[in-house]
């Protein structure tokens, strides 16, 4: 962006990673934002030479905001579920937290508000789920410039040949688009490790059919620096004071 080209103030601001564009306008609105050190009005323009800083009560806000590490079981979805199928937050409960927990954090039912999946996890596929009331962390994590990495343990049944191994590390298309280079190697003789950098739907599995494997088994293991570690599956926790993804 020039210095001549100007934006919406909010979008200014999840570019620059102080909070997600839904956020800024709510911060905008109860005047806890300010441009070159004026408090700043909904719909304004900015361009990238404008300082733009949060006060004392937007910083507040975000502290108390949590993000939450699920191991998530087969059967539930990541997001909204269609009729007969449940949502993983609702294992978002007192019994569910984990004990080894070592955040610090108290449960409150106020932590279910607007606490929301950053990035998918399908329904027969198990493993660490991000759930999060932070915009900061969601845009991280499933931005469209996202480079966090995301690792998986991918059970298979077929026979991958050397081309095809090439293949999934760099050089397949889904929906008409390359795909970014992943990271593939063999586990072990029936399980593959991948790591990616991006996250379309369905997307190892469909990897996989265009190599002639199938997927039997699939888990997260891992995204950015989080681990999903010890947690037990069915269980969850807070993320650390401590803790990033990048």
């Amino acid at each position: 962006m020039t210095e001549q080209t100007s934006m919406r103030l909010s979008k200014r601001m999840a570019e620059l990673g102080l909070c997600s564009r839904r956020e800024a306008d709510s911060y905008i609105e109860q005047g806890w934002v300010s441009v070159n050190g004026v408090k700043a009005v909904l719909g304004q323009k900015v361009t990238e030479s404008d300082r733009i800083d949060l006060n004392k009560q937007a910083h507040e806000s975000q502290a108390r905001r949590v993000t939450v590490l699920l191991n998530k079981p087969v059967g539930y979805v990541s997001g909204q579920p269609e009729k007969g199928y449940q949502a993983a937050v609702a294992l978002i409960t007192p019994e569910n937290h984990w004990s080894g927990d070592k955040s610090r954090i108290r449960y409150q039912e106020s932590h279910l508000k607007g606490l929301a999946p950053a990035g998918r996890l399908d329904i027969d596929s198990v493993g660490l789920l991000v759930l999060t009331q932070d915009g900061r962390i969601a845009k991280q994590l499933i931005g469209d410039n996202s480079g966090v990495e995301k690792e998986y343990l991918v059970r298979v049944r077929g026979k991958l040949s050397e081309e095809g191994l090439r293949l999934l590390n760099h050089g397949l298309s889904l929906d008409g688009e390359k795909l970014r280079p992943a990271k593939v190697e063999w586990q072990n003789e029936d399980q593959l490790r991948f790591i990616l950098k991006q996250g379309k739907k369905r997307q190892i599995r469909r990897m996989c059919e265009l190599v002639g494997l199938r997927v039997v088994g699939l888990k997260r293991i891992r995204m950015g620096k989080v681990k999903l570690g010890q947690l037990p599956p069915g269980q969850w926790r807070y993320l650390e004071p401590g803790e990033r993804f990048v």
